[in-house]
């Protein structure tokens, strides 16, 4: 047997068909033989039987045959499935990785896309707020954070009137000056 072949996927079937056939005509044989020898010892009796003595004996010893042909049965199966293993965890392996690998990669990339739109809607909610411009839907309908209703915020009698207009904010650096960069 050539080792070498027998790490290809030609070369593995080939093994374990072979196998699995061996063991299923094995497991054929020992049928027959369980059957052949059950009748032949439930027709021959032994002097000093008693009634039934025949067919207790031969239940007996056809039953070590019957595991027999189950164990090669089993056998069987066991060759099939070191085929099967064999593929998956060999010969798949490395497409089921790189499929893996491009999944994350996709994940990560969504991730990051929703953070950042999280972020840039946060700052964009932040710096509405401390201008005092906008607010969304809750500050138009006077809603704090806890769904409380207020009044709008009423000037004093007598107090000046508010500015025409609030300068326009571009975002929320306008609120904090950039560091001097010394150098």
């Amino acid at each position: 047997m050539d080792l070498n072949a027998l790490f290809t996927d030609e070369g593995m079937r080939k093994f374990t068909a072979s196998q699995r056939d061996q063991h299923l005509e094995d497991a054929r044989q020992y049928g027959q033989l369980a059957t052949v020898v059950e009748q032949r010892l439930r027709n021959t009796p032994i002097e000093g039987d008693r009634w039934l003595s025949e067919r207790n004996r031969a239940r007996k010893v056809v039953a070590k045959l019957r595991r027999m042909e189950k164990a090669s049965k089993k056998a069987a199966g066991a060759a099939e499935a070191l085929y099967a293993t064999y593929v998956h965890q060999v010969l798949e392996l490395p497409g089921r990785r790189n499929t893996a690998v491009e999944r994350k990669a996709a994940r990560r990339a969504r991730r990051g896309a929703r953070l950042q739109h999280t972020v840039a809607a946060s700052l964009g909610r932040s710096a509405a707020q401390l201008s005092g411009v906008g607010g969304g839907p809750a500050a138009a309908a006077g809603e704090d954070d806890n769904g409380g209703v207020y009044l709008p915020v009423q000037p004093p009698a007598g107090a000046p009137a508010a500015p025409a207009a609030a300068p326009a904010i571009s975002g929320i650096g306008d609120f904090f000056p950039a560091p001097k960069r010394v150098g």
